[in-house]
């Protein structure tokens, strides 16, 4: 909600006596405490007259409404000037006045109703919807518990396992289904639902409609003794997904308590959670991610600028294998006409092949229909030559061999993980420079042209061209369809259009687009770097690698950096390293475990060898060879064991792995590398499964302290070298006590 404009409610009333009131607050009509005091308002004022004989609530262009305002959670944590208590609202605003209100009142939905938006909804005594309208409270996505009484009245109108069902996984449904599940009581198209809903008031009024108050429902809800089987259900599936997490096992007790004592101690118990709830350190590193996700599109000298995105009507890639069809299966999928060129016949097979593969499993999941796995491969189209990109407004350029390895029962693992990663990276600077020097000759003037290399600088790419306005980076994460993360790199003579228009395409193929500046491994490769040398370290000083894997993955994070260079394979992990030995030798840990390791044919998960051993279910067991290598990497680094760190705490050996990480991310920002602190954020939550309840890297660096993080790496590395060795960015903040996100005295971007 604009700081300017405050939201606000407006009633207009029929001949027919009905009071309609609107939300209105653009865009999604957000309930901020200006609206809801408004809303009471007009509620109050429709009961008090005589005129109206019934209400419908709605909301303005199409959205109900999408629920509490965001940015007031900020202010209720800050907790300045006198703040509404959320109980207030609850209980004295939705409970006593909405639903207990003396006439009767339907809710017209469209578009969405979620948190707070469907919680008003409920309140009211009908729901009207749309077929396709949003229905849903996803407030476990912030830390958070709904708090206007959805956890009391969603299991009354659906029951209790539906309801527990849509409050933990945050995942709205649909109108028709609502309306099949009891929570809406009709389904008419948008042109009727006011008329509809406006009926069904006055129905209710003459009693030929059921008056029903949502909250003393009891139909729907199980025995006592069926209630508690469903109940530690529940916990044992929230303890096994979200272990370091409060907020879901404060929903469930919440909602127990409605049922065991009553619908109003339900209410008060909601109030007390939520109000706890919403100053933990999880709801405030949730919310600095929801920002953080919506700011990435926001560039100075670029998105400020005012220049509208050109439409790209066709986009070319060069190159189908592993990644190349990836981003070819995420562009068709956004509605872009693709040409996939390949060099034979045989390699551009098996590219189409492949995004046919993507799709299908879309299909047998039950995510599309036949139909529009027909319309979606009708957009693809193969070449093999440069005669095909004539007409093209966007080019990609994806050479690379790719490594994709897939363990049963690990998919949503990959989903977050694959980074360091995705190619195996043996690139040829000559081979690029004719590529795009071709790709300059044969496409139009105005194409942008683009590459996925996560290893050579683009300005060494650009540099028999004529054209590097238009040369830019699309760094995609695999798998490509599946990854959130795009990062955007510029170069200094990248133009702010090329900028705008790929920050329009990675909208538009749902991905979440981060604008980075050019350097070795970027921002999210680059920052990571330290994440398995500072494993690869402690490992050579005496840690257990395996104790190491479990305390960063109670952290939080997906996998341990063993595990994870294990998935990978040793080769992609070498050839990453080796990037940044060259480019950061000062700071960089060398050692010779891996290639160690590799002379053995122990090359990680595809050899059923690596850092564990794999059976042949791909399940991981400790590899009993892993001493002796670790003893031999050891000598040829001529480093000791460290008695101390054989003690260190699992908080020491978090800290050990990331605080080199954060020292790598400092930089970063300093350089200009990232416009700000929280896309960096984003990136290590998108590209490497940082948890994002944790906020980011940097949020949660904060949450521990410039001054903390310094003086940890300083004693570090005067034990062990420079590798820990605090950088001038990370040593001024916290000499100035100031937070490491702050924008003061960063370096301007860098191209």
């Amino acid at each position: 909600m604009g700081s300017n404009v405050k939201g606000r409610t407006a009633v207009e009333v029929g001949a027919d006596g009905v009071a309609i009131i609107t939300i209105i607050n653009p865009p999604v009509n957000s309930l901020s405490f200006d609206v809801l005091f408004s809303l009471r308002d007009r509620y109050e004022e429709a009961l008090r007259r005589d005129d109206v004989k019934a209400i419908v609530v709605t909301g303005a262009n199409g959205k109900f409404s999408g629920g509490f305002d965001i940015a007031s959670f900020g202010v209720l944590q800050e907790g300045k000037g006198k703040q509404p208590n959320v109980s207030n609202i609850s209980i004295e605003m939705v409970t006593d006045i909405f639903e207990a209100a003396r006439k009767p009142a339907v809710a017209a939905i469209d578009g969405l109703a979620l948190g707070g938006g469907l919680e008003v909804a409920m309140a009211c005594h009908a729901r009207i919807s749309t077929p396709t309208a949003q229905l849903g409270l996803p407030e476990l996505q912030l830390g958070l518990i709904p708090g206007f009484g959805g956890t009391q009245r969603l299991p009354r109108l659906v029951g209790l396992s539906k309801a527990l069902e849509m409050m933990l996984t945050s995942k709205p449904i649909k109108g028709q289904e609502a309306h099949s599940l009891g929570l809406v009581d009709a389904i008419v198209p948008p042109d009727e639902l006011i008329n509809t809903a406006r009926r069904w008031a006055l129905e209710i009024l003459d009693r030929r409609k059921p008056w029903v108050h949502s909250l003393h429902r009891t139909d729907k809800l199980p025995s006592l003794a069926k209630a508690r089987e469903i109940f530690k259900f529940a916990r044992a599936q929230a303890k096994k997904q979200s272990p370091n997490l409060k907020h879901p096992f404060a929903c469930i007790d919440v909602i127990e308590t409605g049922i065991v004592s009553g619908p109003r101690a339900g209410l008060w118990k909601e109030a007390e959670e939520f109000q706890g709830l919403l100053h933990s350190d999880t709801c405030k590193g949730l919310i600095n991610i929801f920002f953080a996700q919506r700011s990435t599109t926001k560039v100075p000298g670029v998105t400020d600028l005012g220049l509208v995105p050109r439409r790209i009507k066709k986009v070319g890639i060069v190159g189908g294998g592993l990644m190349g069809s990836g981003i070819a299966t995420a562009l068709i999928l956004g509605n872009y006409p693709v040409v996939l060129k390949e060099v034979n016949d045989k390699f551009l097979q098996a590219g189409l092949d492949r995004v046919r593969a993507n799709l299908q499993s879309r299909v047998k999941k039950g995510n599309m229909t036949k139909e529009k796995f027909e319309k979606t491969t009708s957009l693809l189209k193969g070449g093999l030559d440069y005669e095909s990109f004539k007409d093209v407004d966007m080019v990609i350029e994806v050479l690379c061999v790719g490594f994709y390895f897939s363990p049963p029962g690990q998919g949503q693992y990959l989903m977050l993980i694959l980074v360091f990663l995705k190619q195996a990276v043996i690139e040829k600077v000559s081979l690029k420079q004719q590529i795009f020097a071709d790709l300059e000759k044969y496409c139009p003037p105005h194409c942008i042209l683009a590459t996925n290399t996560s290893t050579i600088d683009l300005e060494l790419i650009g540099e028999r061209t004529k054209s590097r306005d238009r040369i830019i980076g699309a760094h995609f994460f695999s798998p490509a369809h599946v990854m959130p993360l795009l990062e955007i790199v510029r170069t200094k003579h990248t133009a702010a259009q090329v900028i705008v228009d790929l920050l329009d395409v990675g909208k538009n193929i749902k991905k979440t687009p981060v604008v980075v500046g050019n350097c070795t491994g970027f921002a999210v490769n680059r920052m990571f770097f330290p994440y398995s040398q500072a494993a690869i370290l402690l490992a050579e000083r005496g840690v257990d690698p395996y104790r190491i894997d479990r305390a960063i993955s109670k952290f939080g994070m997906p996998m341990g950096p063993f595990r994870l260079c294990d998935l990978v394979g040793f080769g992609v992990a070498v050839a990453t390293a080796s990037q940044f030995v060259q480019a950061f030798p000062e700071r960089t840990y060398k050692s010779m475990l891996i290639p160690l390791m590799q002379e053995d044919k122990n090359a990680g998960e595809s050899t059923r060898k690596g850092f564990y051993v794999y059976d042949k279910n791909r399940k991981a067991g400790p590899n009993p060879e892993l001493t002796k290598y670790i003893e031999k990497a050891r000598n040829s680094s001529g480093v000791s064991v460290d008695p101390k760190l054989a003690k260190l705490s699992n908080k020491d050996i978090v800290e050990m792995i990331f605080f080199p990480v954060v020292n790598e991310a400092c930089r970063v920002l300093a350089e200009g590398i990232a416009v700000k602190a929280a896309d960096l954020d984003i990136a290590g939550v998108m590209g490497m499964g940082f948890p994002s309840y944790r906020g980011g890297l940097m949020f949660w660096a904060d949450s521990l302290g410039s001054k903390y993080i310094y003086s940890r790496l300083e004693e570090w590395s005067k034990q062990y070298g420079g590798f820990f060795r605090p950088c001038e960015y990370l040593a001024e903040r916290a000499a100035q006590g100031a937070t490491l996100s702050a924008p003061a005295g960063r370096a301007k971007p860098r191209m």
